[in-house]
């Protein structure tokens, strides 16, 4: 494990080096509130088991975390529904784009895994569970205040009204999943809760800190809070490994070597097991929607710290 100071001296390299790459790639431009980003941001936090933070860059700049938010609602679902929920969304790579809807009329409503948006949509499902929206928005932010230790963490209402007026295609994913009796609460209800989910705001430095818990088998090594079973964060790797950044995954895990989970927004968390969550930014992505400065800090990282899991 690098000392502060070789941490220190490691993500200020990371930066400097990305600072010719500022400003390429593309940002989702689909979403009005995202278009409007500068692409030429870029921020990296780390937050070590033991304690430590390394950051540099716009690491204390809000951003959208988009798809990121998957990953937390996984866990709230799983520690609801824990086995039961595979009986509605499945744990494979799908190979197809993450909003595709002729993978999932193939598959009779049933998601290839849960972080494209269809299983995303299932998940937020099984977390609403027949309650209010408002209070499963709210049990959200509050769940990612809390692991962020941080009341700063908040839901961003021009991103949410954002995803609402462009949002036909997981609407119609969501009435796809309803016609296969995949969805429980009324499709208009879950997309709010969705829609919401999605416009959550955070800094790397927030993001790293909250997807610690994944770093330490379930538990949160800075005040010994257990969010979800050794077992269930296993499994949460492991699918993040797999299918965290779309059909771009394999290149992912060839390039950098840990279980991460990106956004449209251009966040990606990436968790160095039984070491440190490591939280980036950058607005430009590449074709797959993948932050594409992102990617490329977190493979110079793994290299300078030798934290891949292979």
């Amino acid at each position: 494990m690098p000392t502060s100071e070789d941490l220190d001296a490691i993500v200020a390299t990371v930066h400097q080096e990305m600072q010719a790459h500022l400003g390429e790639g593309r940002v989702a431009d689909y979403i009005p509130a995202l278009a409007r980003v500068d692409p030429r941001q870029f921020g990296i936090a780390i937050v070590t088991c033991d304690g430590r933070t390394a950051a540099a860059g716009d690491a204390e700049t809000p951003f959208s975390i988009q798809s990121v938010s998957k990953v937390f609602t996984l866990v709230l679902a799983m520690n609801r529904l824990d086995e039961g929920l595979w009986r509605r969304v499945g744990r494979e790579p799908s190979g197809s784009r993450f909003n595709s809807i002729v993978q999932l009329e193939q598959e009779r409503g049933i998601p290839r895994n849960p972080f494209i948006n269809a299983g995303a949509i299932v998940v937020t499902d099984a977390v609403l569970a027949g309650g209010r929206p408002r209070e499963a928005i709210a049990d959200i932010a509050g769940f990612m205040r809390r692991l962020a230790l941080d009341e700063a963490v908040s839901i961003d209402p021009e991103v949410a009204a954002s995803e609402e007026e462009t949002g036909f295609r997981n609407a119609s994913l969501a009435y796809f999943l309803r016609g296969f009796d995949n969805l429980q609460s009324p499709v208009e209800e879950v997309l709010e809760v969705y829609f919401n989910q999605c416009a959550l705001r955070m800094t790397c430095r927030q993001l790293a800190r909250a997807g610690l818990f994944l770093a330490q088998g379930g538990l949160d090594p800075l005040n010994q809070i257990q969010v979800t079973s050794p077992e269930r964060t296993r499994r949460i790797n492991a699918i993040m490994m797999t299918c965290g950044h779309y059909d771009a995954s394999g290149e992912f895990a060839y390039r950098v070597g840990l279980p991460g989970k990106s956004g449209v927004g251009g966040g990606i968390l990436a968790i160095a097991p039984r070491r440190a969550a490591i939280g980036v930014w950058s607005p430009g992505l590449c074709e797959a929607g993948n932050s594409l400065v992102g990617q490329m800090a977190l493979q110079r990282l793994v290299a300078l710290t030798g934290w891949s899991v292979f």
